[in-house]
């Protein structure tokens, strides 16, 4: 079962990268599952190996998920390529600390857990504690990759303050369980969905015309805005779409323009700011060569 499990969650790769610190904390929360149903399995002999196994899948799980996004978040402590020295550190620590784990298990399985109920209490609690400490070690953590998430983050300080802000700056406001809220001041931007489902076929045309040479798409509706990516569009691509969006939303509210001529006159806006916005991101220390939208779809043309 816990091959299954490891076989389950190597399909879900893309999503890891996108968001390394929401999946490290839901690795956690397996391995805790597991290790609990672990612990109740002798408590129902007729379904023992039903129990075992199933506890043995989510701790397959987690051990994926944990190994899959440990090298996102090292990566954004990396400096100079000194990636392989935070790695040997790192694990190193965690070694440290599963032989000092070991210890006090041994110490409480012959004291407060020797009894049933003592595991039924010691069990939660320390569960409780070691996924806290998680939660708040990843709201620490800053990552400086682009995802949907972060990128709509700074687009949105951008177009509000003119400024643009860290990785650091943004680590404690990231959403790590749903990710996929619509932020409004950078124009409710849904990213991801499949083209003929974002764009009716009459518009796609004229909606290439508006952005020459691009690699994106941008499809206003209702509630939001959809955006599909090309094949191979980087960060630098995602970011200029995120930028015409939030200005095309300002716009909407003080203009009654069609959506073509806004989209056109927040193209043009864009331009005229991105050069200095992208050096400046940069030199903020976001990597924008590549965008991680998890399992978005995309287009080629």
């Amino acid at each position: 079962m816990q091959h299954a499990g490891k076989l389950i969650c190597s399909n879900l790769g893309a999503r890891m990268d996108s968001e390394p610190k929401r999946w490290r904390i839901l690795a956690d929360v397996l391995y805790d599952l597991g290790t609990g149903l672990e612990v109740l399995s002798p408590l129902c002999p007729h379904l023992f190996l039903e129990v075992a196994g199933l506890g043995n899948f989510a701790k397959g799980m987690a051990v994926v998920a944990a190994r899959a996004t440990r090298l996102p978040i090292y990566s954004s402590f990396a400096k100079e390529g000194n990636l392989s020295d935070l790695f040997a550190k790192g694990e190193a620590i965690s070694t440290l600390f599963n032989v000092l784990g070991l210890g006090v298990g041994i110490q409480l399985a012959s004291t407060v857990c020797s009894s049933m109920q003592g595991k039924f209490v010691a069990g939660p609690l320390l569960s409780i504690v070691h996924v806290c400490c998680v939660i708040e070690e990843m709201r620490a953590t800053p990552v400086n990759t682009l995802n949907p998430q972060r990128t709509a983050m700074v687009v949105a300080d951008f177009v509000k303050t003119g400024k643009i802000s860290s990785p650091a700056d943004l680590r404690y406001r990231e959403d790590l369980l749903f990710p996929g809220r619509l932020i409004e001041d950078a124009g409710n931007v849904k990213v991801g969905q499949a083209l003929h489902r974002a764009v009716r076929p009459s518009k796609l045309r004229e909606l290439k015309e508006i952005f020459p040479g691009e690699k994106f798409i941008l499809s206003p509706g209702n509630k939001w805005t959809d955006l599909v990516l090309e094949q191979n569009a980087s960060g630098d691509d995602a970011l200029r779409a995120w930028l015409v969006a939030a200005y095309a939303s300002s716009m909407k509210k003080s203009s009654h323009e069609s959506t073509s001529v806004t989209l056109q006159d927040a193209y043009e806006k864009m331009n005229s700011v991105f050069d200095p916005f992208l050096s400046e991101l940069q030199a903020k220390g976001w990597h924008t060569d590549r965008f991680l939208d998890g399992t978005g779809s995309r287009f080629s043309w």
